[in-house]
């Protein structure tokens, strides 16, 4: 373990000390599984002409657990994809841990300023996938208050790649909810946008989801979803056009929360 992790992990549980379990307080929690399909993911394909990647169909399984408290929140998820055709039988998992810690709990202040109620330190670490990546990050963010919006939140951070050279990332993510007579939708999702580095290219990904409510007919709101993902992926895996080409999938998507 190198000295950046080593120091990244004790200032996460020094962090979570400064206060007593007695002042935790839990606001939310909540987990889900979802199952998306398409036929219009991107993948490597090496060829001596470079001309791109290539398109296969795939089916992702995802469970997602979140957590929001007085000290900030956390997001887990782990997904599993099962290509089909030619690369049948070449699945991976890969996974995320994302940690916050609210600035407004730490310093007992409060840091809100115009649209912004709280400045929190942020983490995350990504593992698994084709490479097998060891991935953390450390830098912080900035809770919105946007009318009509669930949550609506930016990060910024360095990233200590395991795999290919250290670069910089930045990450939105958002949830609306939206009426249509008595039909509830959901349009939640993410962009993340990180730097070129000596080894690999700048990417770019806008991964939007529409999901109707469906539970909400049966008068179980926020239960069961059915809907689309829409993902547009430049320089996927940090790769240029002579071996992927920009990813632009839909994807049928079922989500079931418990």
């Amino acid at each position: 373990m190198n000295a950046f992790r080593k120091t990244l992990i004790a200032s996460c549980v020094t962090a979570a000390s400064f206060a007593p379990a007695a002042h935790a307080e839990k606001f939310f929690g909540g987990s889900s599984i979802s199952i998306l399909h398409s036929n219009q993911y991107q993948g490597v394909e090496f060829d001596a002409g470079g001309d791109g990647g290539m398109e296969y169909e795939a089916t992702y399984f995802t469970f997602e657990n979140a957590t929001a408290h007085n000290w900030g929140g956390t997001f887990f998820f782990i997904d599993r994809d099962q290509p089909q055709g030619d690369l049948e039988g070449t699945d991976e998992v890969y996974g995320e841990f994302a940690p916050t810690l609210s600035g407004n709990w730490l310093t007992g202040q409060d840091l809100s300023f115009g649209p912004v109620k709280d400045v929190v330190l942020a983490g995350q670490y990504e593992f698994g996938g084709g490479t097998e990546v060891n991935n953390y990050m450390t830098g912080f963010g900035l809770v919105w208050d946007v009318p009509g919006f669930n949550y609506f939140n930016t990060a910024f951070y360095y990233v200590n790649n395991s795999e290919v050279a250290d670069d910089w990332q930045t990450t939105v993510t958002w949830a609306v909810p939206v009426n249509v007579g008595p039909a509830l939708f959901l349009v939640d999702g993410y962009i993340d946008w990180s730097t070129s580095a000596s080894d690999h290219e700048s990417e770019f990904q806008f991964t939007p989801q529409i999901k109707l409510d469906v539970s909400n007919f049966w008068g179980e709101p926020g239960v069961l979803y059915a809907g689309m993902e829409y993902q547009y992926w430049n320089n996927k895996f940090g790769l240029d056009d002579t071996l992927i080409d920009t990813q632009s999938s839909v994807s049928a998507l079922v989500k079931f929360h418990f």
